[in-house]
């Protein structure tokens, strides 16, 4: 006699979605320009000089990935301190006065984007990523950057002045030293942001870090790539607000994200991007996303560093 029939238990197997989104890359991203609004509202002449400054930079670069390597340009709209000039006023003529010198902005991207978009901030994300390299000797003494707003390379940086006694004999001072110095320091300490009308305001180096790492590509938000681009609105609207993070001016354009950046710039801003090599070389990576990239780097043939400030390059000129 036959026993009881044993229900078929169904299993429905699932793919797992991958926890770390993978996204292409060119293999070096070049940007235009990082200007300040006031730099960006002197007008159409202006901006045609700038251009024309930058372009045998941004020419050499392309001489050096030509097809079929991927190049891709962007230029950052600093709306963050500043809004004098809205999208609907700016952005037609930006594009206009970089065609005038033979130069395609691939993509637009806010750098008030780079500190908060909706909910979500990538400011925060990278703070949470900075792990600051600790001096040998430490006591824990000076707060850790995420409390203070204020990270080092060095030991000996901002220590408080000892209180001593009249008549008593001042303490010999003591120069402060970098951290793994080769032969002589070059010591910084970099603001990472303040408290301005009650709220956080971030840097402008931290700002620049956190855009040098989108570039990048490897900041993840619960595993999923942040700031890709969209494309441009039908028109382009009165406030920078509703203007998408990073903008797709060129259907054609390389991928946004990219192995390695070049960035050109004006020299007066080399101290704030000293400061950006700074912080970057204390940001920790998720190993997932390192991973990810060597894993993509290998099977197109590049080499790619190892050391995330390697990845980041930069050309100083006023054009003299």
């Amino acid at each position: 006699m036959n026993g009881p029939e044993v229900p078929r238990l169904e299993v429905e197997v699932l793919t797992a979605k991958p926890r770390v989104e993978k996204v292409p890359r060119s293999h070096v991203s070049v940007e235009l320009g990082h200007l300040y609004m006031e730099d960006l509202v002197r007008g159409q002449e202006s901006l045609r000089r700038h251009f024309a400054r930058i372009k045998p930079w941004a020419d050499f670069v392309r001489s050096r990935y030509a097809p079929p390597l991927r190049v891709s340009t962007c230029f950052l709209v600093d709306d963050y301190f500043s809004a004098i000039a809205t999208p609907k006023e700016l952005v037609p003529e930006l594009i206009e006065a970089a065609e005038a010198e033979g130069l395609v902005i691939d993509y637009l991207a806010r750098e008030s984007a780079c500190a908060s978009v909706g909910e979500l901030s990538p400011a925060e994300l990278v703070m949470a990523k900075v792990i600051p390299d600790p001096p040998p000797g430490t006591n824990g003494r000076r707060p850790p950057a995420q409390q203070s707003g204020w990270l080092t390379n060095s030991q000996g940086m901002n220590r408080p002045e000892a209180v001593t006694e009249a008549m008593t004999r001042l303490p010999n001072w003591t120069p402060p030293r970098q951290n793994g110095a080769q032969s002589h320091s070059i010591c910084m300490d970099v603001q990472l942001w303040d408290n301005a009308g009650g709220r956080r305001r971030w840097s402008c180096a931290l700002l620049a870090a956190v855009w040098q790492l989108l570039r990048l590509g490897v900041l993840r938000c619960e595993g999923e790539a942040i700031l890709r681009p969209d494309d441009p609105p039908g028109e382009y609207p009165d406030r920078w607000d509703d203007l998408p993070p990073v903008v797709r001016l060129n259907e054609r354009a390389q991928p946004f994200f990219a192995f390695g950046t070049m960035t050109v710039l004006e020299t007066r801003f080399a101290e704030v991007e000293a400061a950006v090599r700074m912080i970057l070389s204390q940001v920790v990576v998720d190993p997932v996303v390192s991973v990810q990239i060597a894993d993509q780097a290998a099977a197109q043939g590049i080499e790619l560093p190892n050391d995330l400030v390697r990845r980041v390059s930069h050309v100083f000129s006023d054009g003299i």
